[in-house]
């Protein structure tokens, strides 16, 4: 698993039904910057601030680069969503704040293109990337966090099979504002 491709990324391939999570790598520019930039007016409410070039390839390997060295460190551990026949991208998730020793946590984010949403594509990545970080990575916990009016994340959180534990107040700056989110969890000694 940990062997390093060609650009210094893990080698590491999640298999769903209908998608593939793999590690971005530097071909994948392109496609994530077009699919970001006709996905902006769907994502901008639910994301931090977009900066002017934040649909960019520029933009693309910034965050590529951080990726890696999340990787490396094994602090973070970020993939691209592919629909598995066609290929194309569909967007991207993500384990972040990986806490070791008695916490034994992460963070879940993800998004996804405005053409690809509610069609359960998704669904199938989450169960993927909860999989591997608590099957795989031996995690405890995993996190993840929405606004309270994003009805669609808290359903897919659900279904996911995580619980809903109480509002963090102020818990992410989005779209300019610190907002409040609700907090979900699955542990490792939940069903799944």
């Amino acid at each position: 698993m940990w062997s390093l491709i060609g650009e210094g990324i893990p080698e590491t391939r999640l298999v769903g039904p209908r998608v593939l999570l793999r590690p971005p790598i530097r071909a994948d520019a392109a496609a994530w910057a077009e699919l970001r930039r006709i996905s902006r007016d769907f994502l901008e409410p639910w994301e931090p601030s977009w900066a002017i070039d934040a649909a960019t390839r520029a933009e693309f390997h910034r965050r590529r680069q951080r990726y890696v060295d999340e990787w490396r460190s094994r602090a973070g551990y970020a993939f691209l969503i592919f629909h598995r026949d066609r290929g194309d991208l569909l967007g991207g998730i993500g384990l972040s704040n990986v806490r070791r020793g008695v916490a034994d946590m992460a963070s879940l984010g993800y998004w996804t293109g405005k053409p690809h949403a509610r069609q359960g594509y998704m669904t199938e990545a989450v169960a993927c990337a909860v999989a591997y970080a608590l099957d795989t990575l031996g995690l405890h916990r995993v996190e993840a966090a929405c606004l309270p009016e994003n009805a669609a994340s808290q359903g897919l959180l659900r279904k996911c099979g995580f619980h809903e534990e109480g509002m963090a107040r102020g818990y992410l700056k989005i779209d300019g504002r610190w907002r409040d989110h609700l907090t979900f969890a699955v542990l490792n000694t939940d069903p799944r």
